[in-house]
């Protein structure tokens, strides 16, 4: 028969699911888990998204887990390569056999009589239902919906011979040789695309409304080789990871306190990278500050040298209509295309969409408030990973599956049942991701967002270094977290 109970139920067996299962495994040694994973199998983003290119968008020296050293020397790498870190991490841990594949959460409930988490699961394969309890729940689902993206409907699209194809869900095999390719959007996954179907495709053009901070970085660790091949693996990657923070950090905190000279910084950076004459001013001049909109990042300015080679370029207009061979745009011209890709955005969702409550009543995220970035006011023994807009992901994941652990064994150590965040006055609220980017706004004006607070700890930080200090050197203690 069946375990149906845990200590400990991870939602999620994505990358984030995977380290917080070896956190758990390290740092609260015989406690019983398990991992809910709506896919037939683990990665998550890097098992979902198959299309050409398709890569890290920050460095895998941070994008890396803090305790396995990433082992090739690209620091921007392709998401096959990343998927097989994943796996490998779970292989080599033993995590593997603790996931249940084709299980769709439905619903959790927790109960306050019993100190017990419900999760009601359906079997995709039999389509029936499972339960799972536990003491404790944390989900690492991220928050992107990976059964929907974000897809605006365009006038004439059914006058359309070609095909419209969506990033999300990219066609297996897809053979786009000899094609003109039209693709619409400008943010990471664009800039992504343009150089790597321009090898194969006859024409590829990056149509975007207006333009995106785009940075070329060099594809190696920023610390020399030779001064790091006579020492052991992890130093080498611990030391690379500490350079490529002090980067991450310096660059965000200078666009944040000198954005125009940032601004004059990343114009010239293009400048150099693109034809002499080049119209940069409409299409790599943003209106916005940097960073108050994710920065791409193009390893070895591969999407410039694409567009310096003339099989692909950049036009920045507005779509009137698609018509019978391609784009119409509103300036009167008109791009050939035989294949249209809609690189438009993802669609949020907190909890993978699941529905929550506490003791009988419906709880939404949106209801909800952030304390320190992975818990929720009022929900008990329940913490999420939400990671970094500005820096790596999993830089905020591994503090977050370690801190998660110290919230178990404090709970344990006291004799209790339950950790709890309150606050006896009301909390000022702004929502939880306040970022520029379309597909922030697009869940805030949805209402699908928690929020967070205007201080600490309510307020996220978005620092990796003060949030090191605050989770790795500071008592969990505080007025609002109760052990119950």
């Amino acid at each position: 028969m069946e375990k149906n109970t845990f200590d400990v139920i991870i939602m999620g067996a994505g990358l984030s699911g995977i380290g917080t299962a070896y956190h758990l495994q390290e740092n609260c040694k015989g406690k019983s888990y398990i991992i809910l994973e709506n896919r037939p199998s683990l990665g998550g983003t890097w098992d979902l998204f198959r299309y050409p290119g398709i890569r890290s968008d920050s460095d895998m020296f941070t994008l890396g887990y803090s305790f396995k050293p990433w082992k090739y020397n690209e620091a921007i790498a392709d998401g096959s390569l990343i998927l097989n870190y994943i796996k490998e991490t779970a292989s080599e841990n033993g995590i593997d056999k603790h996931i249940r594949f084709n299980t769709k959460i439905n619903s959790a409930d927790w109960d306050s009589t019993t100190n017990r988490w419900t999760i009601t699961c359906t079997d995709n394969k039999t389509n029936k239902t499972k339960t799972f309890t536990a003491k404790y729940v944390i989900s690492c689902m991220g928050y992107y919906n990976y059964e929907k993206g974000h897809r605006p409907k365009f006038e004439g699209e059914k006058k359309f011979k070609g095909d419209i194809i969506h990033p999300q869900f990219w066609p297996e095999n897809y053979d786009y040789s000899g094609k003109d390719v039209v693709i619409i959007g400008s943010g990471a996954t664009a800039v992504t695309l343009v150089p790597a179907m321009a090898d194969k495709a006859k024409s590829v053009t990056m149509l975007q409304r207006s333009p995106t901070y785009i940075a070329s970085i060099p594809n190696r660790s920023l610390i020399p080789q030779q001064l790091l091949k006579n020492l052991p693996t992890k130093v080498q990657y611990g030391l690379n990871r500490a350079a490529q923070i002090g980067l991450q950090v310096t660059s965000y905190n200078l666009c944040q306190s000198q954005p125009e000279l940032m601004k004059m910084y990343f114009r010239d950076h293009v400048k150099r990278q693109l034809p002499k004459g080049y119209d940069i001013e409409k299409h790599f001049t943003p209106k916005y500050n940097p960073w108050d909109e994710r920065l791409c990042a193009v390893p070895n300015g591969d999407l410039f040298k694409a567009i310096r080679s003339g099989k692909a370029n950049v036009v920045t207009d507005h779509i009137e209509k698609f018509v019978e061979d391609g784009i119409m745009l509103e300036s009167g011209k008109k791009l050939k295309a035989d294949i249209i890709v809609t690189a438009t955005g993802l669609e949020l969702q907190m909890l993978g969409g699941i529905k929550a409550s506490i003791d009988g009543k419906e709880f939404k995220a949106s209801d909800g408030i952030v304390y320190k970035g992975l818990m929720i006011k009022d929900i008990p023994n329940f913490a999420f990973v939400l990671g970094y807009t500005n820096s790596s992901w999993t830089l905020k994941s591994d503090m977050v599956g370690e801190y998660f652990c110290r919230l178990i064994n404090e709970t344990e150590r006291k004799g209790k049942n339950a950790f709890v965040v309150k606050s006896n006055k009301p909390i000022e609220r702004e929502p939880a991701l306040n970022f520029g980017a379309g597909y922030v706004q697009r869940a805030i004006q949805a209402g699908v967002l928690p929020s967070q607070g205007v201080e600490y700890p309510w307020k996220l930080k978005q620092n990796y270094l003060l949030d090191a200090a605050n989770f790795k050197f500071r008592s969990i203690h505080d007025k609002y977290l109760k052990f119950t």
